[in-house]
Formats: C-alpha cells, sequence, structure tokens
C-alpha cells in the first residue's frame, strides 16, 4: 500500500507521491508519478541533521551521478520544478530513473532463491556488475557499499538488467559507527575499510566477490551470524584461496575453497566461479584480483589520508594488475558457449565449453572420454527428436545466456543414446545430499536454534525440487526418443506404401507377361502341326515363365508387412502410455516448500530451537519414489529404444525390397520385348520360306503371270514339305496346293500381325508400367 511521508504533501502540481521506497546513509528515497505523462522517478532527499562532511558528500555524489552513462548505473534525471519545493533545507534533490523490480535482496528473499538464484540469472548478474565496476573504476571511482541493497532490476526487452544505485557511501568508519549502523551489511565490507587501512578498487572486488557467493549459495560467505570482533579474528586465519567459512550443525567452524552444496551451477561453471572467487576474496588487498600466473607489476595506492578522502568518493587509482587479470577473467568465463548433454544412460549430465566453428564430431570426442562411449555409438538427439549429424556445427546447440530469461529453471539440453545400448538401467551411484539433511538423517531428534532450521528446511525443499527437475528432464530425453522414433518411423510408413505400389504394380505386370505368354504358347501349339517349329524357342519360352514366376517376391513383401504390423502396435502402445508419473515428487515439493515458509513466516518471537525431522522424511521420501519409479521409467524407455531399432532395421530391408521389385518390373518388360522381336524374327524366317515375298495385303503372294510353269527355286523347310512334280498332268496339282499353302501362311500372318497390335495397344494403355500413375 501507498505511503506517504510524514510532513509531505500528496501531490506537487502533476506529481504524485506513491511510496516509499527506503532510507539511505543520507536521507530517503521515495517514488513519484506524473499523473499527466505516467512518467515515474525516484527522488532522494537528504536528512537535516548531517553533518558538514557528509553534506559535502551529498553534493559530490549528486556530482557524480549527473556525469554518469552506464546501462548498469542508475541514471540521474532532473528534478522537477514542482519537486524542488521539497528540499527543506539547502542541500539539492537527487531525482533518478525508477526501476520497477525492486532491490536485488527482495529477490534474494524469494522462496525459490533459498539455496541460490538460477545459473542463468547469476551468470547475467556477474554481467551486468562486473561491466559497471568497470565502467565506475575507469572513472576513478569506488562504490565502498557494493552489497544486494544497492542493485536495482529493471525488466529490459529480453531479461532483467541490473543497475549499481547510492554512490554516496558516507558513514564514518570509526568503531562506534561499524558496531552499530553497519551489523547486518558489515560483511560485504573490504576488512582493510573495517580496519581502516589504505584502500584501493579492490575493495569492490571483496564486496563484488561476497556478494556473487550468496547469489550462488543463497547465504553469505564467512560466518554470516556472527558478531564483527569474533568474525573478525576468525577470519584472519582463512587461507588466500578459501572462499567460505561456515559453522556446522555441531558448532564447528570449517574452511573451503571450493562451492558448498547445494547450488545451481552446472560442474563447469561451478569449477570457473570457484577460481575466480577465490581471487575476489583474498584477505590482502594487495593481492586480491591478482591472478599469480598473469599478476602485473602495476599498482597504485593512495598516498595520503587527504587524497584517500577524495578517492573514496571519486575514485582511487586502478590497481591495474587486478581488474586485468580478476575481470578478463570473468570475462572469459562468460563468454563461454555451453552444450548440456544428458547422458541417458546414466541419468547424469555433462556440460562441455564449444567454440565457433567446431563440429559435433569434435564433441563427440570429448563425450566419448567422459561416458566411454564411442562416437559410432553416440546418438545425439534435440528435444524435438531431431539428430545431430557428425558434421553439423555444434553451435546450434549451445545455450547462449545472454539471449535467455535467467529466471528460468530449463536449460536446452541434448539427449545422449547409446546405439549399442537396447536394455536400459539405471547406473548411477546414491544421490548425495547436503551436508545439513544427512545431519538430521544421523540425529533426527537434535534441536537447532532457528538459523539453521530455516537452512537445513531450505536446503530440504531444494533438494526435492531438484529431484522433479532432474525426472522432467529425464521426461525430455524420453520425449525427443518417442520423436526420435516417430520421425524414423514416417520414413518408415512412406517406405511401406511405396512397397505396397510397387508390389501391385509389379503383380500386374507379372499378370500381364504370363497371360500373353499363355496366349502366345497356346497359338503356337495351334500351328505347330502344320505350321512354323521350333523346339528352342519353346524352351526359351517355359524359361521365361519360370523366370517371371520367380520375380513375384509375394512371401518376403508379406513377411514385412507382417512385421511393421506387429511394430506399429507397438509404437501405438507407447504412445498411448507415456510414462510421467512425476505428480508424487510434485506433491512431496509443495509439502516441503509450504513446511518452509511457514517457518520463514514465523514471528520473531516464536523462532526457537526445534527440529527437522518432518522435511527431512520428505527428503527420503521423495528419494525412495524416484529410485524406484526410475526403473519402471528405464523399462519404458528400453521399449522405446527397441522399437526405434526394429524400425532403423526395417528400413533399409524394405527400401532394398522395394529396389529390388523395381528391378524385377524392369526385367519382365525386358522379357517382354525380348518375346516380341523373336515373335517377328520368327515371322521374319516364315516369311523367306515361301516363293514369294509375303505382305500384310490379300494380294500380296500372288504372283505376275508368265510364259511358262514357275520355277520352284525354294523347297519348304520341314514338316511342309512339297513333292516335286515332273509330270505335266501333275502341274496343276502342285499350283493348287501352292495357292492353299501361300492362303493358310498369308491368314497365320495376318492373325499374328493383328494380335502383335492388340498387345502393343494393351500395353499402350498401361501407362503406369512407365511409372506415371500410383496405383496405390
Amino acid at each position: 500500500m501507498s505511503r506517504a511521508l510524514p510532513m509531505q504533501p500528496q501531490n506537487c502540481g502533476p506529481w504524485e507521491l506513491k511510496e516509499r521506497l527506503g532510507t539511505g546513509g543520507f536521507g530517503n528515497v521515495t517514488r513519484w508519478q506524473n499523473k499527466d505523462t505516467s512518467e515515474q522517478i525516484a527522488v532522494k532527499q537528504c536528512r537535516q541533521e548531517l553533518s558538514s562532511k557528509n553534506k559535502e558528500r551529498w553534493c559530490l555524489e549528486i556530482q557524480i551521478m549527473k556525469r554518469l552513462n552506464h546501462v548498469n548505473v542508475v541514471a540521474a534525471r532532473e528534478v522537477p520544478e514542482e519537486l524542488q519545493r521539497l528540499a527543506t533545507n539547502d542541500l539539492p534533490l537527487l531525482a533518478m530513473e525508477y526501476c520497477q523490480g525492486g532491490d536485488l535482496r527482495k529477490y534474494l528473499n524469494l522462496l525459490e532463491n533459498c539455496c541460490g538464484m538460477r545459473e542463468g540469472s547469476i551468470l547475467i548478474l556477474l554481467r551486468d556488475i562486473s561491466s559497471a565496476l568497470t565502467y565506475l573504476h575507469k572513472k576513478r571511482i569506488i562504490h565502498r557499499d557494493l552489497k544486494p541493497e544497492n542493485i536495482v532490476l529493471q525488466q529490459g526487452e529480453k531479461r532483467l538488467i541490473h543497475k549499481i544505485i547510492d554512490l554516496g557511501y558516507a558513514k564514518e568508519l570509526d568503531q562506534s559507527s561499524l558496531c552499530t549502523s553497519f551489523v547486518g551489511t558489515l560483511q560485504y565490507l573490504a576488512p582493510e575499510l573495517l580496519e581502516q587501512q589504505k584502500y584501493t578498487v579492490t575493495v569492490d572486488y571483496w564486496s563484488f566477490g561476497t556478494l556473487v557467493f550468496e547469489c550462488i549459495t543463497g547465504f553469505r560467505p564467512f560466518l554470516p551470524t556472527w558478531q564483527p570482533v569474533p568474525w573478525h579474528n576468525k577470519l584472519k586465519q582463512k587461507h588466500e584461496d578459501d572462499i567460505v567459512v561456515y559453522e556446522d550443525l555441531t558448532g564447528e567452524v570449517h574452511f573451503s575453497k571450493h562451492l558448498p552444496q547445494p547450488h545451481n551451477l552446472n560442474k563447469l561453471l561451478a569449477g570457473s566461479l570457484e577460481c575466480w572467487l577465490q581471487l575476489m576474496l583474498r584477505w590482502s588487498p594487495q593481492e586480491r584480483g591478482k591472478d599469480t600466473k598473469h599478476s602485473s607489476k602495476d599498482s597504485l595506492d593512495n598516498n595520503d589520508s587527504e587524497e584517500k578522502s577524495k578517492k573514496s568518493q571519486e575514485g582511487g587509482k586502478d590497481n591495474q594488475s587486478g581488474s586485468s587479470s580478476c575481470f578478463e577473467q570473468l570475462e572469459r568465463i562468460l563468454e563461454l558457449k555451453l552444450v548440456h548433454v544428458l547422458n541417458m544412460t546414466s541419468a547424469e549430465i555433462c556440460t562441455y565449453s564449444v567454440q565457433p566453428g567446431e563440429t559435433v564430431a569434435s564433441l563427440q570426442e570429448r563425450i566419448a572420454q567422459d561416458t566411454h562411449i564411442p562416437p559410432a555409438n553416440q546418438e545425439l538427439l534435440l528435444e524435438a527428436g531431431l539428430a545431430l549429424e557428425p558434421h553439423n556445427d555444434v553451435m546450434q546447440c549451445a545455450v547462449d545466456y545472454t539471449m535467455v530469461d535467467g529466471r528460468r529453471a530449463d536449460v536446452p539440453l541434448v539427449f545422449l543414446f547409446d546405439r549399442s545400448c537396447c536394455n536400459y538401467e539405471p547406473q548411477f551411484s546414491p544421490r548425495i545430499l547436503p551436508e545439513n539433511i544427512r545431519f538430521v538423517q544421523t540425529e533426527p531428534k537434535r534441536m537447532l536454534p532457528y538459523s539453521s532450521q530455516r537452512r537445513t528446511c531450505g536446503q530440504a525443499w531444494h533438494t526435492i525440487r531438484a529431484l522433479k527437475e532432474d525426472w522432467q528432464k529425464l521426461q525430455q530425453g524420453q520425449k525427443a526418443a518417442i520423436m526420435s522414433l516417430l520421425r524414423h518411423n514416417g520414413s518408415l510408413s512412406k517406405q511401406k506404401n511405396e512397397m505396397v505400389s510397387v508390389h501391385q504394380r509389379l503383380k500386374a505386370t507379372l499378370e500381364f507377361f504370363t497371360t500373353s505368354l499363355h496366349i502366345d504358347m497356346d497359338k503356337y501349339q495351334e500351328q505347330r502341326a502344320t505350321g512354323i517349329a521350333s523346339e528352342k524357342l519353346l524352351s526359351v519360352w517355359r524359361e521365361m515363365e519360370q523366370t517371371a514366376l520367380n520375380r513375384g517376391q509375394t512371401e518376403d513383401v508379406t513377411t514385412l508387412e507382417e512385421e511393421m504390423m506387429k511394430l506399429q502396435t507397438d509404437i501405438v502402445d507407447l504412445q498411448r502410455h507415456p510414462w510421467r508419473s512425476g505428480e508424487a515428487l510434485e506433491s512431496l515439493e509443495v509439502k516441503a516448500m509450504e513446511l518452509f515458509r511457514k517457518l520463514r513466516e514465523k514471528p520473531r518471537d516464536q523462532r526457537c530451537l526445534g527440529d527437522c525431522q518432518e522435511v527431512v522424511k520428505l527428503v527420503v521420501q521423495a528419494i525412495q519414489f524416484y529410485e524406484k519409479k526410475l526403473r519402471e521409467f528405464y523399462a519404458h524407455l528400453s521399449k522405446t529404444v527397441v522399437c526405434r531399432q526394429r524400425v532403423m532395421e526395417l528400413l533399409p530391408r524394405v527400401e532394398g525390397m522395394v529396389s529390388s521389385m523395381a528391378q524385377c518390373e524392369q526385367d519382365l518388360l525386358r522379357m517382354q520385348e525380348k518375346r516380341q522381336k523373336e515373335l517377328w524374327n520368327l515371322l521374319k524366317v516364315a516369311c523367306s520360306k515361301v516363293r514369294s515375298p509375303v505382305s500384310g495385303s490379300p494380294d500380296g503372294g500372288r504372283t505376275p503371270p508368265s510364259s511358262g510353269p514357275p520355277p520352284l527355286q525354294h523347297r519348304p523347310a520341314h514338316p511342309i514339305s512339297l513333292p516335286i512334280l515332273h509330270q505335266p498332268e501333275e502341274s496343276f496339282v502342285v499350283i493348287e496346293e501352292s495357292k492353299t499353302f501361300e492362303s493358310r501362311l498369308q491368314s497365320l500372318l495376318q492373325e499374328t500381325i493383328k494380335e502383335t497390335e492388340n498387345s502393343m495397344e494393351m500395353l499402350q494403355e498401361w501407362t503406369w508400367l512407365n511409372g506415371s500413375q500410383d496405383l496405390s
């Protein structure tokens, strides 16, 4: 609800007071909105009771703000004339752009960020704040008070934008003020500020590193509940590479160089940011931010207290070695293009950094080293079921965090399947639980202070949520496998349709060929006694008939159709019963979240000792359910993989069958053509046996009259043999028989020509023989 400030009017001309945004070291910040234009600004008003020194710093902050121009530093605005009268003293007002997303502390306090922000959100924060600090340091400005409360969020076109505010850090650094005013934000201050030593830009490194650690894990790195004096004494004992000092549930203090679990970073990023945090959180300001492998000789410090006071506001000289080391190292991390590969055989995610121009084959070599699956057996699928080919550019599946919403839990995954494996079983070690959860499991009745209860309960909820999200990723992998199966099954269905079409065409061609052959053989037998005879030709035709019968391939086609029909039934069953069964995990997550919410919302006077048995029981139930259902999930996934393998095995067989039947069809056409030529050659031989050419006309065989008996120059072949008669009285008999033979041969020729023409017309009508129609 909007709340007006005491002794301030609700309206100043067109400007209306909306709410108090916060209180800083110098004064109050309020939000105003123009009723005419809907423009909103934040106005910072200086308190009247400031010392003269702080009033000078206030004016200096306004001067600094007005000369800055960076997307990640909140921009100054001109104070509207109507609001000028809000200044109750001689100090000017500071107007700034209003960022509607609130500050980073508000974002960190969200329930979902109890164990750290999402990976994408962390990388976006790193990019924005590192850019802002680099800009400020180049402007010779040291912030000195970088903390979540001084970072605000604004929604951009594609993602949230982080902006630094409050460049007017003006607290007196005497012991009394440190122990009172700075309790709660003390740990963001560099040790040299607490010790009132000389300082450089490296004080911002410490604050930045502390802030990033909290964003990753959900808590500050160094004994967040300790009081300043013991905190400072204990922290001085840490090794230069230690990035966390924490107290376990027994009260023992531990030092570590590694990020504690749980958090939301992948292994590759976690390792890289651990090394970077080791640079940023070094106790020694001279070593902080420096990478000893790339250290530089340049180091600039302030020389006297007067210059220090000036540089504390406008910026000390940049520690070039630190800046060129830690920020360049961070830039290399932020430029990483990552590919997340979910190994479906082990349910583990491997993350790889890839470069432009790199191929999938190169990635497969690295995957083989981690998974022991040879590249030839690797099947890499995108979520839509598309396969990555070895020659593809690997950048097509890399994650660009500058283009994604960092608040999203899901990131693009590549799913790895083993082609040589059909029986998938869960083969991975038990999940490693957070330290607090393991402790409560061993000592369930141990009474814990409220802060430890809150931390343990948050870890329990995060663990169950992580189980649910892992389950969802496996389901995405199953979906990719089914999509790939359906994609290849679609190709198989097309090949099946082609096979049926070609088979029908082949059957029709075979039927035409055998029918035509039988007619020719029958006609041949009819004229054999009195016409032309050739045993060799008859033998060839019979061989053609047997060859044609062997070209049918009906049995092979039927076998393939039966196999495909059974496969389709199995695929339909897989689609009808997809494996989900994650509802129980969602229910357990909701229960754990409610327990955590109630614990966080407890009134301060009720925050007493207690145990965490109830929420840890939910974790145990979630793990048991996960492991039980995982076996059933892999059984279902194995069916999917087996079906896909059957499809891949059937595809080349069906393609081979289509090719074989097409070849058989061509063989039948060639035999038909060959037989037609043989028929014509047979007629040519028959025509050559008569004494005159035989034509297609009825009068074509008649000879012109002559003065004497025509000489018989050709003797008809067997079995049509005419006796040679030399007696004059028998010449008329010979002539009559010759005419009879000629008439019969012409009739036979006419019938053959007519049948051939009919056959050719029928061939022309069957245009599908040339592939112009599809009987399917």
